[in-house]
C-alpha cells in the first residue's frame, strides 16, 4: 500500500536581515514545513514572505491546507492541483500560492528519491553563473559603489541595482557610477520595483540605455499587460518581469502578448517547484528565457535544470545561509560567480536546530526578539 499524508507541521520565525532592505524591511519571514507520511517519511520545505502576510499564510496553513492535505497521495503535482481547486475561492494568488509552496517544496523533497532537485527534474549543467543583486535603492551614492566593488572583487559576471529615485538625473549617476566601477564586460541590469507609469518608464529607459543595460526590471506596475508591451516596442532595453506574478495565467498572458524577453517566476509566490516548472516549459514555447527570482537555495538547483541558459541572482548577504538559519552541510555553493549543488539528497534543506527544530524536538529555550 503506498504512502499517504499523515501530518502538516509549520513554524513561523522572523530572521533578521543582515543589510536591511529599507527602513520598511528589516527582516524576512520563513516558514518551515514538514510533509509526514503514513510510513514515517518526512520531507522539508518552506515558504516565506519579506514584509507582510507571514501570519495568513500560516493560518492558512494550519486551519485550511492540513485538513484537506491528510490522507492525500504524496505526489507533489496530484496534491498541488487538489489543494488549489479548494483554495483558489481566497484568491487566485498570494496568500493562496505562498501557502501551497511550503506544502509543494516539502513533497518534492520526498519525491526527488536519492536524487537531488536538479537531478530529480533533469540535470543539464554542472554549474550556472550567479549575478549580485542588491536592494540598494535607499543606499547614499558612496555606499552602492562600495556594493558594487564588493560584487567585483567577489568575481560575479553581472550585477543589478535598483532604480527610481523621485529625480531622474539621480538614477542616471547612480547607474553610470555602477558601470564605471564594474567596467564594460560585466553585465549590468537594473530594477524599477514596479515604480513607473508609461510615461516615465519611456523617459528613464532613454536616459540610461547608453549604459548598455541587460534588462529593466519591473517597469511598471506587474499585472499590466498592455502598458509593457507598448513599452517593449519603444525601448530597445530587455524587459524582465515576473517575480509579482502568482499564476501560470499570469505568465501566460505575458508571453502570449509579448510583453517581456525575460520571465522571472518566485517559486515561492508560484505556489513552488510543480507551478514553476509548469511556467518554465511554457516560457520555451515562446523561447523566453527564466532567470529565478531570490531564494538561491532552491532557485540555483533549479537554473542547473532549466532548458535555457539562465543566471541566479543573490541579493548580498540575504540567502538563507547568510542569515544563519541552514545548518551544514547546505545546499548549494556559490564561488567566483559560480553556483553549484551540494551533495544531497531532495532539497537539502537542513535547518539551524536554534531557528527550526524539527517536529517533536523541544522548541529552544530562549529565542531572540525577532524569532518569536
Amino acid at each position: 500500500m503506498r504512502a499517504t499524508i499523515a501530518e502538516l507541521t509549520t513554524k513561523l520565525r522572523t530572521v533578521p536581515l543582515r543589510r536591511p532592505w529599507g527602513a520598511d524591511v528589516p527582516f524576512n519571514h520563513v516558514i518551515a514545513c514538514w510533509v509526514t507520511l503514513s510510513d514515517g517519511r518526512r520531507g522539508t520545505g518552506f515558504t516565506w514572505t519579506p514584509q507582510v502576510g507571514a501570519q495568513a499564510v500560516q493560518a492558512m496553513l494550519e486551519h485550511d491546507v492540513r485538513p484537506a492535505l491528510l490522507g492525500l497521495p504524496a505526489h507533489p503535482e496530484v496534491v498541488w492541483d487538489l489543494l488549489w481547486r479548494r483554495l483558489r475561492e481566497a484568491g487566485p494568488g498570494g496568500v493562496t500560492t505562498v501557502a501551497l509552496a511550503g506544502v509543494d517544496l516539502a513533497l518534492w523533497d520526498l519525491h526527488c528519491g536519492p536524487y537531488d532537485l536538479a537531478g530529480a527534474v533533469g540535470r543539464r549543467r554542472p554549474e550556472i553563473s550567479v549575478y549580485g543583486s542588491g536592494v540598494n535603492l535607499h543606499y547614499p551614492l558612496e555606499d552602492l559603489v562600495a556594493q558594487a566593488k564588493r560584487w567585483v572583487a567577489a568575481g560575479y559576471p553581472a550585477v543589478k541595482i535598483k532604480v527610481g529615485r523621485p529625480d531622474l538625473a539621480e538614477d542616471v549617476e547612480r547607474v553610470a557610477a555602477v558601470r564605471e566601477v564594474i567596467g564594460p564586460d560585466r553585465l549590468l541590469m537594473i530594477d524599477a520595483n514596479q515604480r513607473w507609469d508609461l510615461h516615465r518608464a519611456r523617459r528613464a529607459l532613454a536616459a540610461l540605455e547608453r549604459f548598455d543595460l541587460h534588462w529593466i526590471e519591473e517597469p511598471l506596475p506587474a499585472d499590466d499587460v498592455p502598458g509593457h508591451v507598448a513599452l517593449r516596442r519603444s525601448t530597445g532595453v530587455p524587459v524582465a518581469v515576473g517575480e509579482n506574478v502568482y499564476t501560470t495565467y499570469g505568465f501566460r498572458d505575458l508571453l502570449a502578448a509579448g510583453a517581456c524577453d525575460v520571465v522571472q517566476p518566485n517559486v515561492i509566490r508560484v505556489g513552488g517547484i510543480t507551478p514553476f516548472l509548469r511556467i518554465a516549459e511554457l516560457a520555451r514555447t515562446y523561447d523566453v528565457p527564466v532567470y529565478p527570482h531570490l531564494l538561491p537555495e532552491i532557485s540555483g538547483q533549479l537554473a542547473l535544470a532549466l532548458p535555457q541558459p539562465a543566471m541566479v541572482e543573490e541579493v548580498e548577504d540575504a540567502s538563507f545561509a547568510a542569515l544563519g538559519v541552514l545548518a551544514e552541510p547546505r545546499p548549494i555553493a556559490i564561488r567566483e560567480g559560480a553556483l553549484t549543488a551540494g551533495e544531497h539528497r531532495g532539497l537539502g534543506l537542513r535547518w539551524s536546530a536554534s531557528w527550526f527544530p524539527p517536529p517533536g524536538d523541544d522548541e529552544p529555550r530562549e529565542l531572540s526578539s525577532y524569532q518569536q
